[in-house]
C-alpha cells in the first residue's frame, strides 16, 4: 500500500514514524511519501493562498499550486485521490476496509477556508470526513485515515488482531484483561481463567453484544441478529428493567 500526502505542514506527519505504522514503513509493508504543497508556489514569498472571489473571511488555497504538487507525484494507474474535508462522507469501518484494498491512495489536506473548487473537481475522486466537526486542516484526518487503513494491509497486524476488534463484525469489542489476576480487589472473570475455549468464545460474544447494547445501541439496528443474539439482547433488556 502506498500513501502520498499533499500538505502544507509535512512535519506534522513525523508522528507516523512511531509505533505500528512506523514499523510497517520500515518493513516496507506500507510506503508513505509527503509532498509539501508550498514547494510548488511560484511566488517569491512561497505564498500558496489568496482571498476568495465574492468576498468573505479567510484565504483559499490556489488551484495551480495544488495541481502542480499533485502532478509531481509518481502515480499508480489505480491511484485514488481523497480530499479530507468536513463535507465528505464520514469515515467508518466499512470504508476503511474498502480503502485497504486500494494500491495507492493520494491524500489531499486542505487548510484555511479550503481549496479552489476547480482543482477539487479536476483531481479528487472522493471526499472523506472523520466526523461532523471542523479542524484547522486536513492533516490530522489524513493521519487517522492512514492509521486505520494500514491496520488492514497484509502483514501489518496479525489477522486475529483485526478480526476480533470493535466494528469488525458491526459490534464493539469485549472487555480485555491481563495480569495481575487481582487488581484493587477486582478479579479477572473466572471464565477467562478456565481454559475452556468454547465458554470463553461465548462469554466474549455476549460481552461484545452487551457493550454494543449499552454504549452504541444504534449499531444493533443495522445488524442482522441471529436467534441466539436476539435472546441475549432480550436478556439484557430484562435485566436492565429489573435493575
Amino acid at each position: 500500500m502506498k500513501f502520498d500526502v499533499l500538505t502544507l505542514f509535512p512535519d506534522m506527519f513525523n508522528v507516523l514514524k512511531e509505533s505500528i505504522i512506523g514499523r510497517a514503513t520500515r518493513n516496507k509493508q506500507i510506503e508513505i511519501r509527503i509532498t509539501n504543497i508550498r514547494d510548488f508556489s511560484k511566488d517569491k514569498h512561497k505564498k500558496v493562498d489568496d482571498t476568495p472571489y465574492g468576498g468573505g473571511a479567510g484565504m483559499v488555497l490556489k488551484p495551480d499550486v495544488v495541481y502542480d504538487a499533485y502532478v509531481s507525484i509518481p502515480k499508480e494507474k489505480s491511484a485514488k485521490v481523497i480530499y479530507l474535508s468536513p463535507q465528505g462522507k464520514t469515515l467508518n469501518q466499512a470504508k476503511v476496509e474498502e480503502l485497504a484494498k486500494e494500491e495507492h491512495l493520494i491524500l489531499l489536506c486542505g487548510h484555511y477556508e479550503g481549496i479552489d473548487q476547480r482543482v477539487i473537481d479536476t483531481i479528487v475522486d472522493e471526499e472523506i470526513s472523520i466526523g461532523d466537526y471542523v479542524l484547522t486542516g486536513g492533516e490530522l484526518p489524513a493521519m487517522v485515515l492512514m492509521d486505520s487503513v494500514s491496520r488492514y494491509v497484509e502483514g501489518v497486524l496479525a489477522k486475529e488482531s483485526v478480526g476480533e476488534e470493535s466494528f469488525s463484525e458491526g459490534l464493539l469489542e469485549y472487555p480485555q484483561y491481563t495480569r495481575p489476576e487481582v487488581f484493587m480487589g477486582k478479579k479477572v472473570p473466572e471464565v477467562l481463567l478456565s481454559g475452556h475455549h468454547a465458554n470463553i468464545r461465548k462469554w466474549r460474544k455476549e460481552k461484545s453484544l452487551f457493550n454494543t447494547y449499552q454504549k452504541r445501541p444504534e449499531l444493533l439496528q443495522n445488524r442482522k441478529l441471529s436467534e441466539e443474539e436476539k435472546l441475549v439482547i432480550q436478556r439484557f433488556k430484562k435485566e436492565s428493567k429489573e435493575n
